[in-house]
């Protein structure tokens, strides 16, 4: 049995990455060796796919492209479908808006990228947008591989437009991909001096909503 503290640390790291963690990263986070990792990692998945008594979660612990994620259980996909495309979320919040503006105006553009430019996570709006079908994935950026994403028709017949080229100016107000790399959390006024210009976006971006 793993000390519950190295559980909970491990389970702690995982909540809050919007990307996946090796063995070796939770190991050096933690101050773990790795099989200590590994056999915490057997325990936590075990615990969540309802092994040895314990009841089955929404969520489930994966291998992924040789780190590990939380993701939420492929069993209760259309519930969690249902939830994002209906009822309360109908209306696209203020961070998915913020995130469907940058995805427009710097297409084609990975999440790491985006959270840059928006100072903070971006996992769950960007999975929000693409079950809207407002963006889509295209392909992988070449030099860090993680996945690209551009906006889609059903983006543009939202705003009933025939191509990105009709959407406002604003793209001089948002840094170059060149300084994407140099933005931390700390930078997230990077758009403030587009306030005026991004209210009239958001104006355009809410008829998504409609």
């Amino acid at each position: 049995m793993i000390d519950d503290e190295i559980l909970a640390g491990i389970e702690a790291v995982l909540m809050i990455s919007d990307s996946t963690v090796s063995a070796n990263e939770l190991a050096t986070a933690l101050g773990l060796d790795e099989d200590t990792v590994t056999d915490a990692i057997a325990e936590l998945k075990a615990d969540y796919d309802g092994r040895d008594g314990s009841r089955q979660r929404g969520f489930e612990l994966r291998l992924v492209a040789g780190g590990f994620r939380i993701f939420s259980r492929g069993d209760y996909h259309e519930i969690v479908k249902d939830f994002l495309t209906s009822g309360q979320s109908a209306k696209l919040s203020q961070a998915a808006l913020e995130t469907l503006a940058v995805i427009a105006y710097r297409q084609p553009i990975s999440r790491p990228r985006i959270a840059a430019i928006r100072g903070v996570s971006v996992d769950g709006v960007i999975r929000t947008l693409l079950l809207r079908g407002l963006i889509v994935e295209a392909g992988k950026e070449a030099t860090t591989s993680a996945l690209l994403y551009t906006t889609t028709h059903q983006f543009l017949d939202a705003l009933g437009m025939n191509s990105i080229d009709d959407l406002p100016e604003i793209a001089p107000y948002l840094p170059e991909d060149s300084d994407v790399a140099e933005l931390g959390a700390d930078n997230s006024e990077v758009l403030a001096t587009a306030d005026d210009e991004m209210s009239d976006l958001d104006d355009e971006m809410s008829r998504v909503d409609d």
